[in-house]
């Protein structure tokens, strides 16, 4: 019987196609052997429990290692802590304490003693020199419990650190395309599907940028649902099936935390909608939040952007339904001839939204055209190719004026900007930089939709223009 993908629990390479992880299990094993105290702090469905199974049965020669799940400890856990460090003066060989979901035990209060209670046993033994306690202890927990809020018998939030001894975690466990490929050519050996590993790896990455769950999901529906048909047409599919949240439990927390927290939800819809970047510094609370989930991650220049193509893709559908149902059903992209012998008229789709938005806001006042106007194109758009396209936004792209989207359809690619008219002056910067990113993407046509929300809107009729040698067809919202 030969192996599969996994994505639930912990993963055994015995049963399941795996990354290689000698370096990140080498480097968890030299902290736990220099007696450190830390925390595997890491989002939903990142590899945290295969992790902590794992070590436990690579160091069990050298240390008596209990391995136990926070939620199981219940209310008994002070207990358990205390016989823990009595056991430890009876023990053969150094202590060494594994806490799978550090931060989901049901009595918080408890919890708390119970962290502060190894805190102790940590600064007494430094303090005496005394080997007689935990050499090393490992939590696993998506918050941080360095810095963990309750609260009081008066309801008050209270924030307390009863784990500030933690030593850094910084082992990477994000899978990176050649490990994708080394996972794939364990499966490819076994299967034999003719697949290109380096290009299917590649576009796993591109989707998922390395998030442990998100790659394992699209393998795993490749692989069962999709009829081991390994190709980049069927990424996509994967990944449209992901992003639709249908079972899948990672984008049905995106969906609760983002409808729980408001300000969580506006930060989110401000990058994904408005371009809009911020510092990446966990100095901001609301930054640490959205980190502490992977909903985001930081560009090369230094700033937030959202950690992936498929929470992106979640994210525009939530926002996009969620824009709809308040503004009712203003903008319709149900009109025939968008797709014609099985090729996308890319033309008549961003003509025709161009025609619905003046039909329906030539004498509109209303605020939430400036804000969501490029949304309400995707929302658009997405019905129409839905099914067999896919779009998504190049991150080097994004900002407050303008983004560069791309869609593809079956065998087809377009390229189309989306910004805000600034003047006649901006608007050849535009073409530039639309013309500039063809020549990148080796393509000759691409397509500008400009929003103009001056006073003085523009009432230029569409149509194709010759630009730096591409040809770009021009839209005046």
């Amino acid at each position: 019987m030969r192996k599969e993908f996994n994505v639930t629990g912990s993963c055994n390479p015995q049963r399941h196609y795996m990354v290689d992880m000698e370096k990140r299990f080498k480097a968890v094993e030299e902290l736990i052997e220099m007696g450190e105290y830390f925390i595997i702090n890491r989002a939903r469905q990142y590899g945290k429990t295969t992790m902590l199974h794992t070590i436990c049965s690579r160091i069990s020669n050298h240390f008596q290692v209990l391995l136990a799940n926070a939620k199981e400890l219940d209310k008994d856990v002070f207990l358990f802590g205390k016989e823990i460090i009595q056991s430890c003066k009876s023990a053969e060989k150094p202590m060494v304490l594994l806490i799978d979901d550090a931060d989901k035990n049901s009595d918080e209060l408890k919890f708390v003693d119970f962290l502060g209670l190894l805190r102790n046993e940590y600064l007494r033994r430094d303090k005496d020199n005394t080997r007689s306690t935990i050499h090393s202890i490992v939590l696993a927990s998506e918050q941080d419990v360095r810095n963990i809020v309750i609260r009081d018998s008066f309801g008050n939030r209270v924030k307390i650190a009863p784990w500030n001894i933690a030593a850094d975690f910084n082992v990477d466990m994000t899978f990176h395309p050649e490990e994708i490929a080394q996972m794939l050519n364990d499966y490819e050996n076994d299967v034999h599907t003719g697949m290109d590993i380096k290009a299917i790896s590649e576009e796993i990455y591109k989707y998922t940028t390395g998030y442990p769950y998100l790659v394992s999901a699209i393998c795993k529906i490749i692989d069962e649902r999709l009829e081991a048909d390994w190709t980049l047409d069927n990424v996509q599919k994967a990944v449209k099936i992901i992003a639709k949240g249908e079972n899948v439990t990672l984008i049905d927390d995106l969906s609760k935390n983002i409808e729980n927290n408001a300000e969580l939800r506006d930060f989110l819809y401000s990058i994904v909608v408005n371009g809009q970047e911020y510092s990446y510094s966990m100095v901001d609370p609301i930054v640490r939040l959205a980190n502490m989930f992977s909903y985001i991650r930081e560009n090369q220049r230094g700033k937030t952007m959202i950690h992936n193509l498929i929470f992106e893709e979640a994210l525009f559908v939530y926002f996009g339904n969620k824009t709809m149902r308040e503004q009712g059903t203003k903008i319709s992209p149900f009109v025939l001839n968008y797709v014609q012998n099985g090729k996308l008229n890319m033309e008549h789709v961003v003509t025709r939204f161009r025609d619905l938005m003046r039909e329906e806001y030539r004498e509109s006042t209303e605020p939430f055209l400036e804000k969501e106007g490029r949304l309400l194109f995707l929302t658009f758009l997405k019905p129409i190719i839905n099914g067999i396209g896919f779009y998504y936004v190049e991150p080097q792209t994004r900002d407050n004026r303008r983004m560069d989207l791309v869609v593809t359809y079956d065998k087809q690619e377009f390229i189309v900007e989306l910004k805000i008219w600034h003047g006649d002056k901006y608007e050849e910067f535009g073409r530039d930089q639309l013309s500039g990113y063809l020549a990148t993407r080796g393509m000759d046509e691409g397509y500008l939709v400009t929003f103009d929300f001056s006073k003085n809107k523009q009432e230029a009729e569409p149509q194709w223009i010759e630009w730096n040698g591409k040809r770009i067809f021009e839209v005046i919202v």
